[in-house]
């Protein structure tokens, strides 16, 4: 039976600390740190999001402020607001909530930021910084999940690592991350022939494909580390589910995150990091 790596627990510990060195900004800076977030439209998972990240600041003491604006929003309207949040100086971290409306190009939107503000790691430019081994902004799961992995003191290096999903916000960046702890890195996706196979030969096993108990029991090698980071509905019982069956991978796994509990809430956490480090590189 596996040992349950709490985000959560984690995530409160980190936080506290964060509080205690953010108390100390306002006699040293004369002010906190200030994190915009846009939403654009009501997605029930956006919304849900949105107010964790709310929530997070109030723990931290980092200021927080969320515009809202209709689904109906231009492409031309949000990147005129985000250049005038680019220009204040009282604004340290902005992000824009994912996903955006089918009328507006994400791409262009999140290049749109100042690399300095961009606290979701999703820039061109730190993208970039990233894969050349230079200073950046990591983003916020992968970090997230790096941290779960060293709060254990999971040995990564020389470890054979597999990744399902490819995406840039979690699969590509967090096998950068496990490349730099010198983890032997596989990335596998949708299209990946003897998937079971490829799984079986992981130490570390990071699954973020999006499909909802996709890895099973009989996939994971008896003693590896499982991080899932899948958010789903439980298509029998609605209720949240991972990427992968948690009730077969834990009989095999020496660790596992759970879902919910897991890796969502290192993901705020993180993000919480990331606009105190925005913040502190401007001071």
């Amino acid at each position: 039976m596996g040992e349950i790596i709490s985000g959560r627990t984690l995530a409160a510990s980190l936080k506290q600390k964060m509080a205690e060195e953010v108390a100390t900004f306002e006699s040293k800076y004369g002010r906190v740190p200030q994190l915009t977030v846009i939403l654009v439209g009501e997605d029930p998972g956006s919304v849900s999001y949105v107010t964790g990240k709310a929530k997070s600041c109030a723990e931290v003491g980092i200021n927080n402020s969320t515009v809202r604006l209709s689904d109906k929003t231009t492409e031309e309207e949000l990147l005129t607001l985000i250049a005038q949040l680019n220009t204040d100086d009282a604004v340290d971290g902005i992000l824009v909530q994912l996903p955006l409306p089918k009328h507006i190009d994400s791409d262009k939107v999140i290049a749109a930021i100042n690399q300095e503000k961009d606290v979701d790691g999703f820039h061109p430019l730190n993208v970039a910084a990233l894969w050349q081994k230079q200073p950046c902004t990591l983003p916020c799961t992968p970090k997230g999940i790096i941290k779960m992995l060293k709060s254990k003191n999971i040995a990564m290096a020389g470890k054979t690592a597999v990744v399902i999903g490819r995406s840039n916000i979690v699969g590509l960046p967090v096998s950068k991350l496990l490349l730099d702890e010198n983890a032997t890195v596989t990335i596998c996706h949708s299209r990946t022939p003897n998937l079971k196979e490829v799984c079986l030969k992981a130490d570390i096993l990071v699954v973020a494909i999006g499909r909802p108990k996709m890895v099973t029991g009989d996939m994971v090698k008896e003693g590896a580390v499982v991080i899932d980071v899948g958010v789903n509905r439980n298509p029998e019982t609605g209720k949240l589910c991972g990427d992968c069956d948690f009730d077969s991978c834990v009989e095999k796994a020496l660790f596992i995150t759970p879902v919910p509990g897991g890796v969502g809430p290192m993901t705020i956490c993180c993000l919480m990091e990331n606009t105190i480090e925005c913040f502190l590189k401007k001071h």
